[in-house]
Parts: structure tokens; C-alpha cells; sequence
């Protein structure tokens, strides 16, 4: 791989990792109420599903699963649904005083596991890494090698995402403190994630 591709492959990918997207609110909401350390270290849990699927692309599978329409559908509907889930529980989620301080919080297994979960379940990303990633990798050239620089790439540019988002969500947070504030920051997130998550059930394979 040459330096030009690289150059042009990073800020092109930095590009979508910063999109605004189901991970990157989860990490903006995550930090709103549990701070900065916290949603960071709990991003590992999408940084580990995007792991996951790099190794898929990496041997082929994902090719496979980019050609299944019954395997690609699961994904789908199982990330759509997954995300009117979320949405679902932080629209009703209490935001008085005394139900921050009787409310139990999330643990960090917890919150990496829907960072996980979120991930996985979007078919969005595969594509990514089957559609987007190979176009900057030189057939004259080992593709393994190739494509775990690009790979690397990618988790490094999602992981200074994550801390972007999460910084966001602290500076956020001193603007809701109130509970009628908090309120309508959760909704607002919770009517994103259902946006989101309808907008995947009703996306179709390009």
C-alpha cells in the first residue's frame, strides 16, 4: 500500500466515523450521564463488534453474508429492532432528581455490551468494511496485509470518534442539568435511535 492511498483512506474514513449514527449517540448519551471515562471505555464494546467484522471481510465471510438476502435481513431487522428497544427505554427513562439518586446505574459490562450489540447489528457497517475498505487496497499487492492496515485505520479513526462524541456528551450534560433539560435531551436521543432504527427496518440492499 502506498502512502497516497492511506492519505486519501483517512480522512475519507474519519469522515464516517464521525457521521452521526446509533454508536456515536449511544456514546453522546452514555457521557451526558456517566462521564467521560466511562463512555469511552465502554466504546471498546463497538471497537471489539467492528474488530469482529474486519475479521469476517478479512477471509470473506462477509462477502457471503453482503450476498445472503435472508442472513443480511436478520441483521437488519435484529438492529432495527434492537435500536427501537433502547429508544423505547430512554424515552421512559425518569429524569427527577430522586430518580438519579434511586435509580441504578448501568454497569461498564452493561454499557459495552450495547455499544455491541448497536454495532453488530447494523449491516450498514459491513458493507463498509466489504464495499468501502477494498477500494483503497492494490490487487498487485498482499490483501492481508493491506487490509489490516486499513483496519487498524479504521478502529484508531473510531476510537478518537468515541472520545469526540463522549467529550460532546460532557459539555451536554452541564447544559441539562435541570430535570426538564435532561428530559428533552433524552427524548431528542431516544427519537434519533427510533429514527434510526426505522430507517433500518425499511432500508433495502442497494
Amino acid at each position: 500500500m502506498n502512502i497516497a492511498s492511506l492519505l486519501l483512506f483517512v480522512p475519507a474514513c474519519f469522515a464516517l466515523n464521525m457521521a452521526p449514527g446509533p454508536n456515536n449517540l449511544l456514546s453522546l448519551s452514555n457521557a451526558t450521564r456517566y462521564g467521560l471515562r466511562i463512555s469511552c471505555v465502554a466504546g471498546v464494546g463497538r471497537l471489539l463488534a467492528f474488530a469482529l467484522m474486519l475479521a469476517l471481510a478479512s477471509v470473506g465471510l462477509a462477502a457471503v453474508l453482503h450476498t445472503s438476502e435472508l442472513l443480511f435481513t436478520m441483521i437488519k431487522l435484529g438492529g432495527g429492532v434492537y435500536l427501537l428497544f433502547l429508544a423505547w427505554q430512554l424515552w421512559r427513562s425518569d429524569t427527577s432528581q430522586q430518580a438519579e439518586v434511586t435509580a441504578p446505574s448501568l454497569g461498564l459490562l452493561a454499557l459495552g455490551r450495547q455499544e455491541f450489540l448497536v454495532a453488530i447489528g447494523n449491516p450498514k457497517a459491513i458493507l463498509i468494511f466489504t464495499a468501502f475498505l477494498p477500494q483503497f487496497v492494490n490487487p498487485e499487492e498482499p490483501a492481508a496485509m493491506q487490509f489490516a492496515i486499513l483496519g487498524a485505520a479504521f478502529l484508531v479513526l473510531e476510537w478518537i470518534a468515541i472520545i469526540l462524541y463522549a467529550y460532546m456528551g460532557v459539555h451536554m450534560r452541564r447544559w441539562f442539568a435541570e430535570p426538564r433539560g435532561k428530559r428533552l435531551f433524552n427524548r431528542s436521543c431516544s427519537a434519533l435511535l427510533a429514527t434510526a432504527g426505522l430507517g433500518l427496518l425499511a432500508s433495502r440492499r442497494s
